[in-house]
């Protein structure tokens, strides 16, 4: 078995347990942290592809393809050289950031050769891709600023000792008109014009310069100089990355391979990807019980997305988990816990991951829904004989339907809240609770949980108070 099969079957063990436990969650996240920098060596050349291929939205020209050319440097004594191009345009950096060097670490540790390209050139044009209006150019010290902050704060996701340094402006500066307007001559201007971000801003009436115009093709050239194997990068450089491929055939050279990685959605899942612009996002600089808030804010549909960006999980241990949650052995905040917990352990390590966890579960315990002015309220002796879902609907209106009610239970999203000397109690109620009349229900589970106090009724997000018992 390899090191990382080892390593998915001990924690297989925990998955299984309760994930509710602040044990067996600490033993979790020492567990799948400790795979960050797991040797993946012993990986066969179909496993590592699978493994990149897991966390990529595309692998072009192909899975297959990927496994074949790892295989092939392997024959040859030697590693992928692997390509990212950065262009320091921000000296603070966001969790979004650091999807594509998760990737790269794997890279690293699968034996190949990680190659950061550091666009001092390009920045100073400023990537148009998605773009809505020109971008203004960089000065050096922006850029040496810029990438002392980046590297700074992406440390934790990615070991800067084993990666190769390379400016473009080493070939770039210095290249001669004569070679540039050779390559140009070879690039269809169509195929520039036509994309998307450009058409809409002319369309728009925005403007668009020749450097813009320009600015994947010297993306490409640092490609063919490099001798690049694959490239990684955003969804949204596709375009760049395939006028990689264009200009290493031009060059004479093997096209490179692509991977793309995904956008990811920004914490307040409105579907904008997180940005600091939109005020959506976790700073790599916040701390661990701001990084923790952040991660339990999000939608419960988010924490699948997140698992796959910011983990090492792999994609059957989230599978799962996932699972679990839908036959109702697992609730979706614990699985949410755990993903904040991972986020915060990979930033500022497991003990302040744990920390943060146990702030966050004091301060929600002694929230007090005693506390809040103008809950609805619902009482048991009037509509008592109703069915739970039917309540939810018709007199507290928090569903749109008695069947909308329902799959909020379906997802463990409908509990009774009990108001104890020690905080709150969650008692959570099934599908076939809400089916059942209320005045039968909340006697019945109360008495199950050995629960007494103040009792409210929790649809998702919508709380009323239960009165009347």
């Amino acid at each position: 078995m390899t090191r990382l099969g080892d390593s998915v079957q001990r924690a297989g063990e925990l998955l299984a347990q309760d994930l509710s436990s602040d044990e067996t969650v600490e033993r979790l996240l020492a567990e799948t942290g400790a795979r960050r920098y797991l040797d993946l060596t012993d990986l066969s050349a179909e496993e590592q592809a699978g493994l990149i291929a897991g966390r990529a939205v595309d692998v072009l020209p192909s899975v297959e393809g990927l496994a074949e050319r790892i295989g092939a440097a392997r024959e040859a004594g030697r590693g992928l050289n692997v390509k990212l191009g950065i262009d320091p345009t921000a000296a603070d950096v966001h969790l979004g950031h650091t999807v594509p060097m998760i990737v790269l670490s794997r890279f690293q540790r699968m034996g190949h050769d990680v190659t950061l390209i550091i666009g001092d050139i390009t920045a100073r044009i400023g990537d148009p891709s998605g773009r809505s209006s020109e971008r203004p150019p960089l000065t050096d010290e922006d850029i040496a600023r810029n990438l002392a902050g980046y590297r700074d704060q992406v440390k934790p996701f990615f070991d800067f000792e084993r990666v190769r340094f390379r400016h473009n402006s080493e070939w770039l500066a210095g290249i001669a008109l004569p070679k540039l307007i050779g390559i140009l001559a070879q690039v269809p201007a169509s195929s520039l014009l036509q994309r998307e971000d450009f058409r809409s801003r002319l369309s728009a009436g925005h403007g668009l310069t020749m450097s813009e115009l320009i600015y994947p093709v010297a993306m490409a050239i640092d490609s063919a100089e490099i001798d690049a194997d694959i490239e990684l990068g955003g969804v949204d450089q596709l375009l760049n990355m395939q006028m990689g491929r264009k200009v290493m055939e031009i060059y004479g050279k093997k096209p490179q391979m692509i991977a793309t990685m995904p956008l990811i959605e920004g914490t307040d899942g409105s579907g904008a990807k997180m940005s600091k612009s939109k005020g959506n996002y976790i700073a790599l600089n916040a701390s661990a019980d701001d990084v923790f808030g952040k991660i339990m804010s999000i939608p419960d549909r988010l924490m699948v997305p997140y698992l796959r960006a910011w983990t090492e999980w792999t994609d059957a241990e989230i599978d799962r988990v996932t699972a679990r949650i839908e036959e109702g052995s697992l609730h979706p905040m614990d699985l949410k816990k755990v993903l904040a917990g991972e986020v915060v352990a990979a930033i500022h390590g497991v003990k302040a991951a744990m920390a943060a966890r146990a702030g966050f579960t004091a301060q929600f315990s002694r929230k007090s829904f005693s506390d809040v002015e103008s809950l609805p309220v619902v009482d048991a002796a009037e509509h008592g004989e109703k069915g739970v879902a039917a309540i939810l609907a018709t007199v507290l209106e928090f569903t749109p339907s008695a069947s909308a009610a329902r799959r909020v239970a379906k997802q463990n999203g409908l509990r009774l809240m009990v108001e104890t000397d020690g905080g709150q109690k969650a008692v959570v109620l099934s599908e076939a609770d809400a089916l059942r009349p209320l005045g039968e229900v909340v006697p019945e589970k109360l008495a199950q949980a050995g629960a007494s106090g103040a009792v409210y009724l929790k649809a998702g997000r919508k709380v009323a108070e239960v009165r009347g018992l």
